[in-house]
């Protein structure tokens, strides 16, 4: 074992550039060649922000960093970050987004006025794209700040930390091209992100990470979506362990990719450990992950900074939320 550090730096030291970072308390963790495992309960809980947060990286939205993020529009410019719900989607496993159109009911007036409806069947929270709540994820029984999660489950979804309590999100959204990067529109399917990949990115454009930055990669895997389903739900190219370690530490709003789990999977590095990041994103650290984006007008116009703003649906309890975020500037 190793000594590492939570909350702001899992690991202590970069596993894939072996840099040191600094952190807060520490942590004990495997090295790279013995894969991860996740932290005690005692050594990542409370959280940063006290024993009873539910809130995580977005205490980090502050009234000032909404105030900068809104002055970022000069242009009055609108870009979807958001893929089309739509019964053409990838899906995964029994995850279903089923459309019925109501036949058209004709009122009896003399007007003549017809109303049509639709009835969905499928999930709301973990479909297209889509915004992860805490208790999505779990270590063990635990989610976030180590929260029983059977003591807030109820039949009527989670009695804490629902998606309902994150309310609307509008910050400083920073956009890492490492597609562009690597002078191609797709990353190969099993390219996992390094810390050196993503400080090359940010050099090459010109832009740096701020605390309560959306900090959004894109892999390109994006292009996928609808066109190859079946490949793009087998696994993806993203951000390895110590790349999410690497953005952690700068203590973001949210992290989000243009594939499926934001994470490589499955993880080159940890090949034995399931979808790590998600475990050090939402469990360890309370940042929520974006999944799904869908990117490709915005690396298009090249730019790198711009006001991101999103609102999960305020669906009671719930894991997480389809959402349609969108880049202003």
């Amino acid at each position: 074992m190793m000594k590492g550090f939570s909350r702001r730096s899992l690991f202590g030291a970069c596993l894939a550039c072996g840099s040191a970072h600094l952190g807060l308390t520490a942590t004990p963790v495997q090295a790279q060649g013995s894969g991860w495992s996740p932290p005690a309960s005692a050594q990542r809980c409370p959280s940063r922000w006290g024993p009873n947060d539910r809130r995580g990286s977005m205490n980090l939205l502050t009234p000032e960093r909404m105030r900068d993020a809104a002055g970022m529009i000069r242009e009055g410019r609108k870009i979807e970050l958001g893929h089309m719900l739509s019964q053409e989607m990838p899906f995964f496993g029994t995850r279903r987004f089923d459309v019925h159109l109501k036949q058209m009911f004709m009122n009896p007036q003399a007007n003549r006025r017809g109303s049509n409806e639709e009835l969905v069947v499928g999930e709301m929270a973990q479909v297209g794209t889509q915004f992860d709540g805490f208790p999505h994820q779990t270590i063990g029984d635990e989610t976030y700040n180590c929260v029983n999660v059977p003591s807030i489950s109820s039949r009527g979804g989670f009695t804490e930390m629902g998606i309902e309590t994150v309310g609307t999100i509008m910050t400083r959204g920073v956009l890492m091209d490492v597609a562009g990067l690597k002078g191609v529109q797709t990353l190969p399917d099993d390219y996992e992100i390094t810390v050196q990949d993503l400080e090359e990115a940010l050099r090459r454009q010109r832009v740096e990470l701020r605390e309560g930055d959306a900090m959004i990669i894109n892999t390109g895997w994006g292009h996928l979506w609808g066109r190859d389903n079946a490949r793009y739900v087998r696994g993806c190219p993203g951000i390895g362990v110590a790349a999410a370690e690497w953005l952690i530490e700068r203590n973001p709003l949210l992290l989000g990719s243009d594939n499926w789990p934001v994470e490589c999977a499955p993880s080159k590095t940890m090949p034995h450990a399931s979808l790590p990041v998600h475990q050090i994103a939402l469990v360890v650290n309370g940042v929520h992950l974006l999944e799904n984006m869908n990117l490709t007008e915005m690396v298009s116009t090249g730019r790198s900074e711009f006001c991101f703003m999103m609102q999960p649906l305020r669906m009671r309890g719930f894991t997480g939320s389809t959402v349609a975020p969108a880049a202003m500037f």
